[in-house]
């Protein structure tokens, strides 16, 4: 068989094979060979596949080009803002925004700042009442993703991000974060944004008493925020009121004197006496009148030890007291263990360490409160651990008849208006008071209060004498 021989084609055939087709002008004439067919056909490294990977490299270089170069573009031009679930400001933004969406489902008009969002999380708040009743609320906010605000007419991206894989080791939530997003030329607004849902947050709080209580070694407010309670309202005994209000004022305008003499910058009050009489009324009635918060604290809480009460005495939210009631049965027993073998209540001397040691916080306000005076350790009620004790007694005949005076002074409520009545009803009460007294016997401001409310002034000074019981000393 013959050896078959390439076959050789003349350069004017292959020149024609891959060239185009030459490009005649308007008046027939065939136009020059352009730069490409020149490059693609002269150039021997591009026939040879160079010119393939050139390009491709190119195209590459400047695909990375426009990337950096947007990516530039963006840091110069955009500004962004991260609030963690950690901080305060979490929570305002976030009712800021449930409330922009409350205000465009009112309006139904495209003029509102707020663009409807379309993912949407509920946040419930499950409210337990001491009687056994209990109320929930619920609240839409925007739920994780991608939504838009137009905020004093610049346009802002916000964007919720939920972390799944970490949560939060105590509460067990996860870790959230809110970034905002807008123009570098509007990152003023950001400012003025949270001090609007600042103040906005602030506006359902301002006139009314929150109440925290511990949850994990974190302060969080218990249900929604109460009304004030004037302090006129609690009747104490002359001068115990204005005794305790004074002290604590004095104690909040001295800060500097007491860094000025190394003193540790905190107050203990402790109040005692017989139940129903009135000391944690006075300790809210005295909160509200001073615009600060109550933090209750319950040292029989399962899973709260020595470094968790460490923790949450050195961080209680500022304006606030420490509530501790009945602390004399706070340590019947010294150590309770849950079925996993968890201790669940903090010792004695962690206690007191937490209270003035070297590991306790500054800037704490304490009030303890105990029915059973008689029963504490004297090393907790030492000054520096308890600086004042006032007792909060039953009613005496003064105390009755100012409170059956706001009861019933001014009104009908005996059948006529004749104030004469009232006036001869509440010294008679009075006298009640006194006789029962010399007995040995006494009743709560608790019992007359609730005496006043279910019954008409005659009706209460004649059956007033069933409520009194013997104290036992």
């Amino acid at each position: 068989m013959s050896s078959l021989n390439p076959v050789s084609i003349p350069p004017e055939v292959a020149l024609n094979v891959v060239s185009p087709a030459p490009i005649a002008d308007a008046g027939g004439a065939v136009a020059a060979p352009s730069f490409l067919k020149s490059f693609l056909n002269d150039n021997p490294y591009f026939q040879a596949g160079f010119g393939l990977m050139t390009l491709g490299v190119g195209l590459t270089a400047m695909r990375q080009g426009l990337v950096l170069g947007t990516t530039a573009l963006r840091r110069r031009m955009l500004v962004t803002l991260e609030i963690n679930n950690k901080d305060k400001a979490y929570e305002w933004f976030l009712a800021w925004m449930a409330n922009q969406n409350v205000l465009q489902a009112q309006r139904r008009t495209m003029l509102t700042p707020w663009a409807r969002s379309h993912q949407l999380s509920v946040e419930t708040t499950v409210e337990h009442r001491k009687n056994g009743s209990s109320s929930a609320l619920f609240k839409l906010v925007a739920g994780p993703g991608t939504h838009y605000v137009k905020y004093k007419g610049a346009w802002m991206q916000v964007k919720r991000e939920r972390e799944t894989r970490s949560m939060h080791l105590v509460s067990g939530t996860p870790w959230e974060t809110v970034t905002l997003t807008t123009l570098s030329r509007d990152r003023k607004l950001f400012s003025e944004l949270l001090s609007e849902a600042r103040d906005l947050a602030m506006r359902g709080q301002e006139g009314k008493l929150v109440i925290h209580t511990a949850w994990g070694i974190e302060w969080r407010p218990f249900g929604l925020p109460r009304q004030k309670r004037p302090l006129q309202s609690v009747v104490l005994a002359p001068g115990v009121s204005e005794s305790v209000e004074r002290d604590i004022k004095s104690f909040l305008e001295r800060r500097q004197w007491y860094a000025d003499r190394g003193i540790p910058y905190r107050r203990g009050y402790l109040l005692h006496g017989p139940p129903g009489s009135g000391k944690t009324s006075f300790i809210q009635a005295l909160a509200g009148s001073l615009s600060y918060d109550i933090c209750v604290l319950n040292l029989s809480e399962r899973g709260l030890a020595d470094d968790k009460l460490f923790h949450l005495l050195s961080n209680a939210p500022e304006r606030s007291f420490v509530l501790i009631e009945d602390i004399d049965a706070a340590f019947n027993k010294r150590v309770q263990t849950s079925e996993d073998g968890y201790q669940s209540s903090v010792t004695f001397s962690g206690f007191l360490n937490a209270l003035d040691g070297v590991a306790s916080g500054e800037e704490r306000i304490i009030f303890m409160t105990t029915n059973h005076v008689e029963k504490l350790d004297p090393a907790l009620i030492r000054p520096g651990r308890v600086d004042l004790m006032a007792l909060i007694d039953d009613a005496t005949p003064e105390q009755a008849r100012i409170l059956f005076d706001r009861f019933y002074g001014g009104n009908d409520s005996v059948g006529s208006n004749i104030t004469g009545e009232v006036e001869a009803l509440s010294r008679r009460l009075g006298d009640i008071v006194q006789e029962e007294m010399r007995d040995g016997k006494r009743i709560s401001m608790a019992a007359l209060q609730g005496l006043f409310i279910r019954n008409e002034a005659r009706d209460a000074v004649a059956t007033c004498r069933d409520f009194f019981v013997v104290r036992r000393t």
